[in-house]
């Protein structure tokens, strides 16, 4: 009965199996800078919630900035991956919905009681609703090419950005008391209903694609005066760069509502038929 049932003896040249599949290095960097900026974002709230708004709104100034950069390396590394888009999305909403709505609060809708903290969860919630309707626009076969240098409402690092214009003022000597928390309160919801709305934003995503070759040292000095500036007197410059965006806002409705007609006007290329010779 014993040679029936050999004892096992496994092949010592025989590979091992592996528990878990390696994750290249390539798309762990773009996960750990998105981390890093929810970390800021995470931050941000204790720092408010102790008095300190000035490190508070830096950290979710570096939060938007490190924000436009993880997508960007991630397609230079050719890291994109569908968690990491994932991962993005919800750092998004903490830290451009509700870490902003939060230092608002503490810092003057609490005036407002039961009011400002309505306000606080419809910004918050716009934000969330504005990252899903983003999300699901990705996924879009049929949207026209131009369209994609549009953003469909304000984005959320512009809208975390530009919800900070109180703290901005009150750190120049502008006082944000409590006579001042309605109009606060207007302003952040005029704010959560360009997130949830349709109007066109620009993006600029195509610009710089190709830059003529005399513009190149200009475009070196002023970016480089820009990094002095923000460096030197950062909420200076966060107020106009605020009041600048806000101010695009029309002019980039206007340019998306002529490229509209344009292309409306233009036949539609029948399917499989070659394009007319020039």
């Amino acid at each position: 009965m014993s040679d029936l049932f050999p004892p096992f003896a496994p092949d010592p040249d025989e590979p091992k199996r592996r528990l878990f599949k390696p994750v290249p290095v390539r798309v762990i960097i773009p996960n750990i800078i998105t981390l890093i900026a929810l970390c800021l974002g995470l931050t941000a709230i204790r720092l408010a919630y102790e008095g300190r708004y000035e490190p508070a709104v830096i950290a979710i100034v570096v939060a938007a900035l490190l924000d436009g950069v993880d997508g960007r390396v991630a397609r230079l590394l050719k890291g994109t991956s569908r968690f990491g888009a994932e991962l993005d999305s919800l750092a998004d909403f903490v830290n451009f919905g509700v870490t902003p709505a939060l230092i608002l609060y503490s810092f003057v809708l609490h005036e407002l009681r039961a009011l400002g903290w309505i306000v606080v969860l419809v910004f918050a919630i716009a934000m969330a609703l504005r990252l899903a309707r983003f999300n699901v626009m990705l996924d879009d076969p049929h949207r026209p090419e131009w369209k994609k240098n549009f953003f469909t409402g304000m984005p959320a690092p512009a809208g975390a950005v530009t919800s900070l214009l109180p703290l901005y003022l009150n750190f120049l000597g502008v006082p944000m008391e409590a006579i001042l928390a309605p109009v606060v309160l207007v302003y952040l919801l005029g704010l959560a209903f360009l997130m949830v709305s349709t109007i066109p934003v620009y993006s600029g995503k195509n610009v710089g694609n190709n830059v003529p070759r005399h513009w190149v040292l200009p475009i070196f000095v002023l970016s480089a005066a820009a990094f002095g500036l923000l460096v030197s007197f950062p909420f200076e410059m966060l107020t106009v760069i605020t009041v600048l965006f806000l101010g695009t806002i029309p002019v980039g409705v206007m340019r998306y509502r002529k490229l509209d007609r344009l292309h409306a006007q233009r036949p539609s290329q029948p399917e499989g038929e070659p394009p007319p010779a020039a």
